[in-house]
């Protein structure tokens, strides 16, 4: 499905003490990302890298606004393979230290896997560490299973 044929939801938090606004960027949204609060990705957002990033239609970056500044983001990218259905990857996850605990993480998630169904995917998928006792928290708090496996994770400097 052409990226501007996905849905875009917008969610409002329904707490009114918390008027935060979930959505899933498009190409045209670059602009959002000019406001972050800190703590929420690893570094400085980059423009280019930013808008490179939205206009891949196979890139997906949900985020959360508190009054126009970005206070938490999920990313995943869709992908096939020639043997088996579409799947979601999970990239990242992270929210402002000011937001944390208030279920932004989860509805972030949420807004991905909606997206993620609505491209096909049969199902989506995360990496984490088992000692990363938020991440498995977290993702097992929105329908995941961790398994039995220990997984290794081999990472190669190209």
């Amino acid at each position: 499905m052409p990226r501007d044929r996905v849905p875009r939801p917008r969610l409002i938090c329904e707490d009114p003490a918390m008027a935060i606004e979930f959505r899933i960027l498009s190409a045209g949204d670059a602009a959002v990302l000019d406001r972050v609060a800190d703590g929420v990705f690893d570094g400085a957002v980059q423009p280019a890298l930013a808008r490179e990033f939205l206009c891949d239609a196979r890139h997906h970056l949900a985020v959360a606004l508190d009054e126009g500044t970005v206070v938490g983001f999920a990313s995943g990218v869709h992908y096939v393979h020639p043997d088996k259905p579409a799947e979601l990857w999970i990239n990242e996850v992270g929210v402002a230290p000011t937001h944390l605990r208030r279920g932004l993480a989860q509805a972030l998630l949420h807004l991905l896997f909606d997206a993620g169904r609505s491209l096909g995917c049969s199902q989506a998928w995360v990496l984490t560490d088992r000692d990363n006792i938020a991440a498995m928290r977290l993702y097992t708090s929105v329908g995941g299973d961790p398994g039995e496996r220990e997984h290794v994770m081999f990472e190669f400097r190209l």
